[in-house]
Formats: C-alpha cells, sequence, structure tokens
C-alpha cells in the first residue's frame, strides 16, 4: 500500500500534468495556425526570379524588359527593378517650394523624385548640414517672384550650384551633389567666387558657372568663367569621408576665358550644352534679348546666330546635348533649333498648359516642362509621331520651381 505522502505526491503530479497539458496543446495549436503565415513570408523571401534558372541568370532574360511590365508582375520582379544590378530607368528630380497659399509652411527647399514606373512622388535624403542650407526664398522687395535656386543635371548627378542666403548673400560656398544610385549627398569644391543670379550649365563632363553676383556687386566676378571638370577623378586619401569615396576626387574649379561685358549677372540663367558648346541669353521670358555661345574646346565667346536668339523666347533645354528645343512661353509653342538653316521649328502646336513655362529639361526622348505657377510638369514624348503630351501631377501644397531627368534612386 502506498504511503499517504507518496499518494498525495502522485495526485499532484497527475492533477499538475493534466492541468499543463491542454497549455502545451494550445501552444502548439497556436504555433501550427502560425505556421502557414511564416512558411509564406519564407517562401515570399526565397522567391525566385524565374523558376528553374539561378537569379542571374534570370535577370539577364528579364533586363531587356521594360521595367513598368516588370513591375506589375510579382514582388520580386518589382523589387529587382530597384536593384542597384538592374538597368536603372530614368526619373524626375524636382525642386519645390511650399505654395503661396501654404503661409504655415516653413520656406524651404524640398527635393522630391517622381517615380514613373510606380507614379508615385519620394522624397530626396536631405542635404548635408554643414554647413547648413539656408536660403531666402522669397523676399518682401520681391513681391511677384521667388529668389532663384540653380541646380542643374550632369553624368547622372544632380548638382545644386547657387541661392541666395540673408542679407542677400551667395548661399553655397560649393555645390551639393546627389548620386540617385547610392542616395548620397555631397560636396563639390568651393569656388573661388561663391555666387548667385549666375550662368549656370554643364557641357560634356563639366559644370560651368559664368557672370553672376558674390557678396557684393564686382565687375570682375561679372566677368568671370568658372570650370568644374568631374572627369578629373583623382582620389585623395581622405580617412574622414572614406565611406563616400565616390565624391573624394582631385575636383577643382578652373577660371576660363571672361565674358566681355556684365550683362548676364542681371538675372539667373541656364547656359544650356549643346554640341561641345554652351548657349546662353542675358534675360529670362519672352523679352527682347542677347546671345552667346561659348566654345567648350577652344574657350573662347561668340555672338549667338540671329536666328536662334530670335527663337529663345521662354525656357530652353538640350536632348543628349544635340537636339536644342525651346518652348514660347507666351504662345505655348515647342520647337527645336535647325542649325543648317538658322531656324526653329515647331515639334508641338500651342498648347495652353505650356504658356508661362518656367524650366525645362530633356532626356530619354522626353521634354519635361514646369508649368505656370509650378503646379505641374508638362512631359512631352517627343519621339512619338506626333508627340504626345500629359501633365505630372505635383504634390500638395508644393510649386515646382526646377525639373531634371536623372537614373532612379535604387532600393
Amino acid at each position: 500500500m502506498a504511503c499517504p505522502a507518496t499518494a498525495a505526491a502522485s495526485s499532484s503530479s497527475s492533477s499538475s500534468s493534466s492541468s499543463e497539458l491542454p497549455i502545451k496543446r494550445r501552444k502548439s495549436a497556436l504555433s501550427s495556425s502560425e505556421l502557414p503565415t511564416k512558411r509564406r513570408q519564407s517562401a515570399l523571401n526565397r522567391q525566385t526570379l524565374l523558376p528553374g534558372l539561378p537569379d542571374d541568370v534570370a535577370q539577364l532574360c528579364l533586363s531587356p524588359l521594360h521595367p513598368s511590365l516588370l513591375y506589375s508582375v510579382c514582388r520580386s520582379w518589382r523589387r529587382l527593378i530597384y536593384s542597384p544590378s538592374f538597368p536603372s530607368f530614368l526619373s524626375l528630380y524636382a525642386l519645390f517650394l511650399p505654395s503661396q497659399s501654404q503661409t504655415h509652411l516653413p520656406d524651404s527647399i524640398h527635393f522630391i523624385s517622381f517615380d514613373p514606373i510606380s507614379s508615385s512622388w519620394h522624397p530626396l535624403p536631405p542635404p548635408p548640414t554643414d554647413p547648413p542650407l539656408r536660403p531666402i526664398l522669397r523676399h518682401p522687395s520681391f513681391l511677384s517672384r521667388n529668389l532663384p535656386v540653380q541646380s542643374l543635371s550632369i553624368s547622372g548627378k544632380l548638382v545644386l550650384l547657387a541661392a541666395t542666403a540673408d542679407p542677400f548673400l551667395p548661399a553655397l560656398p560649393r555645390p551639393l551633389v546627389f548620386n540617385p544610385l547610392c542616395q548620397k549627398w555631397a560636396f563639390g569644391p568651393p569656388l573661388d567666387s561663391p555666387r548667385r543670379w549666375c550662368a549656370a550649365g554643364a557641357s560634356g563632363g563639366a559644370v560651368y558657372v559664368a557672370s553672376g553676383i558674390g557678396t557684393h556687386y564686382n565687375s570682375d566676378v561679372a566677368r568671370s568663367v568658372e570650370k568644374w571638370d568631374l572627369r578629373n577623378n583623382r582620389p585623395r586619401n581622405n580617412r574622414r569621408n572614406a565611406a563616400n569615396r565616390w565624391f573624394e576626387l582631385g575636383w577643382k574649379w578652373e577660371k576660363m576665358g571672361a565674358l566681355s561685358h556684365e550683362k548676364f549677372c542681371r538675372d539667373a540663367i541656364d547656359a544650356v550644352g549643346w554640341r561641345g558648346k554652351l548657349c546662353m541669353v542675358n534675360v529670362k521670358g519672352d523679352a527682347a534679348k542677347e546671345g552667346v555661345v561659348y566654345d567648350v574646346d577652344g574657350d573662347a565667346w561668340a555672338k549667338m546666330p540671329e536666328g536662334m536668339v530670335g527663337g529663345w523666347r521662354g525656357p530652353a533645354a538640350a536632348m543628349d546635348e544635340e537636339t536644342l528645343y525651346v518652348v514660347d512661353e507666351s504662345k505655348g509653342v515647342l520647337r527645336k533649333y535647325d542649325s543648317d538653316n538658322d531656324r526653329w521649328e515647331e515639334v508641338l502646336e500651342a498648347e495652353e498648359r505650356l504658356r508661362g513655362a518656367k524650366q525645362m529639361a530633356a532626356a530619354g526622348g522626353r521634354v519635361c516642362v514646369v508649368c505656370e505657377g509650378g503646379s505641374g510638369i508638362v512631359v512631352v514624348d517627343v519621339a512619338a509621331s506626333p508627340a504626345r503630351l500629359w501633365v505630372v501631377d505635383t504634390p500638395e501644397g508644393l510649386e515646382a520651381v526646377a525639373v531634371h531627368i536623372l537614373p532612379r534612386m535604387s532600393h
């Protein structure tokens, strides 16, 4: 016969065991219910691009297809088109200000990219804050216009070149450069003469800054030209910035042949790179102009042909530095330049949405134009016959001041 203590222990053990068993079963049942979800997630993470093929071989098969086709099929293909190893497609990159109606928002620049595949806007990482970028964008002395922020695109990068700081000083002692493929900002080389309200452009792999106003008006600065060649990529040994070596290069600004007069410091001007030359006019808008052409190889200035300057009636841009386009902002007509006959040919007849155009960019068979008031960006497919047009709406509460066409950002 078992002693009372043993019987009690046995009874307690049996009771404890029987009470624990349902709890374990419940836990087991819970785990088994979660298992399919975990398995599905794991399967998604391990999902191959094409069944039966290694991913590197599958990528070779998929890369010739248009990204819009891949985006709509499955998640793994969608991830693929944004990976650094996949050929990048072109996107819009725009500079925005808060619209005049958004008085509660801080007066600051917004850098945002439009993805044409997902039809969505994505903010860029904020630029470096040392030194902080604090431009004046509006001022009571200029009620009818924004103070200019000058930017350009070159070699697949966005370059911020000039702006105005308080009290009416150059805001950028050196350029800010954004690389979409690694989503990083960096500083370019310091300018010998920081300036604002200048002529800025790119030709080949070099950035050019001409004329403008520095801390005070100076005739030497108003006639000067500086060149920054991004192709001079002699690496420097700098441990502090070792993580961002793509921009730690032997870059510097070089002084080039000066302008003959100071007339180009009156406005923020786009110097358009076209067939080894920089073409620019002294004022924006639909007004009588004086134009000059700079030969980048010969470092020489010449007068702009009469037909070219006569039809330069609004913002201009060059496709691959080969075909020059202009929008007649008073009529809303898009034209391209015929250099053989020194005249402008109509590409798109009068279009209401192109009236009052403020700025434009051209690449990949598209001409993109900032609408009047910055409320939208007009895209014209000039490779189509006839040319096709549509509008990209800007984010609510913001107005576009400049647009560029660059490779999409990698995820």
